[in-house]
């Protein structure tokens, strides 16, 4: 028998009339059982019936129980979320609901964050290859000149999705289109890709260019990656949260005055310069994962989420003016994992689920990152970083 002949493995059970359900997903642990000798015993504890994971999960044998714990309340002074809320986050890192709890109370006895959302789109970027550059521009006028009709076939596709611009990028022979979506209270992803299939169908079939090649995706939307043109241009939602802190507050509960932060500030964002950082914040991506996991999120949506700019100024009376903006946070109240029990609980715990309600939680979210970048800051500079992780942590 030749070393490079395929093995033959035993297949994932499936059951092709009802795959969610709790036999399917005994059947799978068991299967799991006889290959590894893992018997799943935790996994295989919930309390939600398996259909409900049905378009969320294949294969579904159990759960993966993160520890969920609550910080809060954070005040927030937002357009759409205004009021103090408890934040569920779900982690496994000692210290880091702790960390957050603190920078709430700091923020809340200063008088709270205030949060903007300044844009809100989804995005999807096509390209379409040419024998040569002048026919890709001629290709971009006539696209220009279709708007109308091109919006309409995509719209077609969508009762939510609202196709706002397409911008154009044009390198050697190839047109990137990056096309511009509201998408509701749902992140869009999804919604995004069919309507621009859609718009795309029509574009292949009406355009009097000759189109050599042609890619849904030339990833310049860069999906679930950090990117430049997304901290510029926006993807999800641009939101800002602010908060100035009193000096003798800033002593009282972090124990270091403004100015002593501030210099810090001025070392860190220098750093994060050096190294070419998309985030010259702390740890954006902390507070953003948890609230994430807890709330039903596309967990990957992380890596555009964190990207973030943080900056810090002394004010005349020596207070701590503190901002992060996050330019590409990208949320939902409404559609994928939002729905699932455990989930949905969380996000009615800030009154956060389903429709018209996914830029308050994006303003939630942006309050939440925010308080975490001034604890994790200020417990570097007096060295409570340590014996915090030491006390809470698993440092041992």
């Amino acid at each position: 028998m030749s070393e490079h002949a395929p093995v033959n493995r035993p297949r994932i059970p499936r059951n092709r009339d009802d795959d969610y359900s709790q036999d399917a997903a005994r059947i799978r642990r068991e299967f799991i059982h006889e290959q590894t000798g893992v018997e799943l015993a935790h996994t295989g504890r919930y309390s939600f019936d398996p259909a409900a994971v049905k378009g969320n999960c294949e294969h579904f044998m159990g759960v993966a129980q993160v520890p969920l714990g609550v910080a809060g309340p954070v005040r927030v002074n937002g357009e759409h979320a205004q009021g103090e809320f408890y934040v569920p986050m779900a982690t496994a890192e000692g210290t880091l609901v702790a960390s957050y709890n603190r920078g709430m109370r700091l923020t809340r006895e200063a008088g709270g964050i205030t949060v903007t959302v300044a844009d809100d789109a989804m995005q999807r970027a096509p390209v379409f290859a040419f024998d040569n550059a002048q026919t890709a521009k001629r290709f971009g006028g006539w696209i220009k000149e279709q708007m109308p009709a091109i919006r309409a076939a995509a719209e077609a596709t969508t009762s939510v999705g609202k196709l706002r611009d397409i911008e154009h990028y044009a390198a050697a022979r190839f047109l990137y289109l990056r096309f511009n979506y509201t998408t509701g209270d749902a992140a869009g992803q999804n919604m995004c890709g069919k309507a621009t299939h859609a718009a795309c169908q029509w574009i292949l079939a009406n355009t009097p260019c000759a189109v050599e090649r042609f890619s849904l995706s030339g990833n310049m939307d860069t999906d679930k990656k950090p990117s430049q043109v997304n901290f510029l241009h926006s993807r999800g939602k641009r939101v800002i949260a602010e908060c100035t802190v009193p000096d003798q507050l800033m002593r009282d509960i972090m124990g270091i005055d403004s100015k002593s932060l501030y210099q810090r500030r001025i070392m860190s964002m220098t750093g994060a310069f050096m190294a070419g950082s998309m985030n010259n914040g702390a740890h954006a991506a902390n507070g953003i994962t948890a609230t994430f996991i807890a709330t039903g999120q596309d967990a990957a949506n992380v890596a555009e989420s964190c990207v973030g700019a943080a900056v810090g100024e002394l004010t005349d009376d020596n207070g701590y003016y503190f901002s992060i903006t996050l330019p590409s946070l990208i949320c939902a109240s409404y559609g994928g994992g939002t729905g699932l029990p455990s989930q949905r609980e969380c996000l009615e715990m800030m009154d956060c689920y389903g429709q018209g309600k996914s830029l308050k939680l994006a303003e939630i979210i942006g309050a939440t990152v925010l308080a975490g970048e001034l604890s994790l800051a200020a417990a570097v500079a007096t060295g409570d970083w340590v014996t915090s992780h030491e006390q809470y942590g698993r440092n041992r």
